[in-house]
């Protein structure tokens, strides 16, 4: 009869480890000593272990099917054709185009572009019927797979105005949209906005879903995926385990409207905790970032250039940022398993902790008049700005900590003579229906004040 190893060893419960972690203490406070308070009010243990207690999140995450993205910005389409097809014939498998209005010749842009049985996404800073109506053609030619990423919503609380002149043209422009449409994928979140400006994790997850309500809401039939276009953080478990919560809730909330309506994650570092100073750190940043996107389940993660704060878009920093994904897929082969977080115990208690306290969120959003109402009259500016203040303060502190930057600055590192990109928050004074959401790094007080005394 055939035994297992462990048969041989009687079991060690919880208690157990407890018990023996506090001996081994001397008497320190074991709550004080052992266990700290996320932003999130989830209390980490030094040690996590299954039990009669533990619950499972049981969600599926498939990390052999992410795609590695270029992200590539359109202003001359020559420029962009050309960058299109160098970087897919050096290993990225999706393009991610950001279109800023509708004179671009889209025709043009994509017609000698190898694009069949590939996944591309247009981040579209306008509206336009006819201008989507092209991409659905282009897309049923190309045999290929186009996300339009359009998020009046998310345009209003980036830039405090929609679209249009009010929430019912947008809305009664996306619904022709989709009538004069078959092949597109058209609805868009911008995640990524409320990470980037301060958000806490659990504040993402239920603002994201709460805005993707507000179009469930309006378009109860919907059958084509929802993009998340999500940012990850410093915090390697955390975020793993945010991507899978935010897919767990999604799926729960869209049961409700079609249950076969799937949420769609593409991924990218976030922008909050990079620096202009000890900028190559940023390639380690995005590393671990890029690292949780996958683990935590992306369809497609978009990488963060380690230049992008300073730099204009650059050959070298765009090769760096897509060989750090190359070198993840096929030689770290973080392709080569599904669903990787499974028997984590750590990662599913963080999964399941950010979940239930994410849809507490979502449901008290709900029970206030939704997300639009408490966009508009401020309450979620002012939640994310309480959570940035927070975490600023920490940064200001040095207890978060940015190496290079807040911890062991390099004294002669100088940038002044580097920079062609402004790296800090613009003011842009115009009439604005509502107070935007603003993204903000936490180094740039004090990297301001380093580039005066340069």
């Amino acid at each position: 009869m055939a035994t297992t190893l462990f048969d041989d060893f009687s079991p060690i419960s919880s208690k157990q480890w407890k018990q023996k972690i506090q001996f081994e203490l001397e008497g320190a406070d074991y709550n004080k000593t052992v266990i700290w308070n996320s932003p999130e009010d989830i209390q980490v243990k030094p040690f996590y272990h299954y039990d009669e207690d533990f619950k499972t999140s049981q969600i599926e995450t498939q990390a052999s099917n992410f795609k590695i993205c270029q992200n590539i910005f359109v202003y001359d389409v020559e420029k962009s054709i050309q960058k299109a097809i160098d970087t897919l014939e050096r290993g990225a498998e999706s393009l991610r185009f950001t279109i800023q209005n509708e004179k671009i010749d889209i025709q043009k842009l994509l017609e000698n572009l190898p694009l069949e049985n590939r996944i591309v996404y247009f981040n579209l800073n306008f509206i336009s019927i006819d201008f989507v109506k092209k991409l659905d053609t282009i897309s049923i030619q190309k045999k290929t797979v186009f996300y339009c990423n359009l998020d009046p919503i998310g345009h209003l609380a980036r830039e405090g105005n929609w679209f249009a002149t009010s929430d019912k043209n947008n809305f009664e422009t996306l619904e022709k949209i989709s009538k004069a449409t078959a092949n597109l994928s058209l609805l868009s979140i911008d995640s990524g906005l409320y990470q980037n400006a301060g958000a806490n994790i659990t504040q993402q997850i239920a603002y994201s879903l709460s805005h993707a309500n507000e179009y469930l809401n309006r378009f109860p039939d919907l059958k084509k995926p929802i993009v998340f276009q999500v940012a990850v953080g410093t915090n390697y478990f955390f975020e793993i385990a945010k991507l899978r919560a935010l897919r767990i809730l999604f799926n729960l909330i869209a049961a409700e409207y079609n249950p076969d309506l799937e949420c769609h994650l593409l991924v990218t570092p976030t922008k909050r905790n990079k620096t202009i100073y000890d900028y190559n750190v940023n390639m380690l940043r995005t590393t671990t970032e890029c690292m949780s996107a996958i683990l935590g389940g992306a369809d497609t993660v978009a990488n963060l250039p380690y230049d992008s704060l300073y730099h204009k878009d650059n050959e070298f920093g765009d090769r760096i940022a897509r060989n750090q994904l190359l070198i993840l897929k096929h030689e770290s082969y973080f392709d080569k398993v599904d669903n990787p977080a499974d028997g984590s115990y750590y990662i599913e208690s963080l999964t399941i902790q950010l979940a239930e306290k994410s849809l507490a969120l979502f449901k008290d959003i709900e029970a206030n008049g939704g997300f639009l109402k408490l966009l508009n009259d401020g309450s979620i500016k002012k939640k994310i700005q309480e959570s940035a203040n927070k975490e600023q303060e920490l940064f200001d502190t040095k207890k978060e900590v940015l190496l290079g930057t807040n911890k062991y600055p390099n004294p002669e590192d100088k940038m002044k003579h580097d920079l062609e990109l402004f790296p800090f928050v613009k003011i842009k004074p115009r009439k604005t229906l509502i107070t935007p959401i603003i993204e903000k790094r936490l180094a740039e007080k004090l990297e301001q004040e380093r580039l005066e005394l340069e």
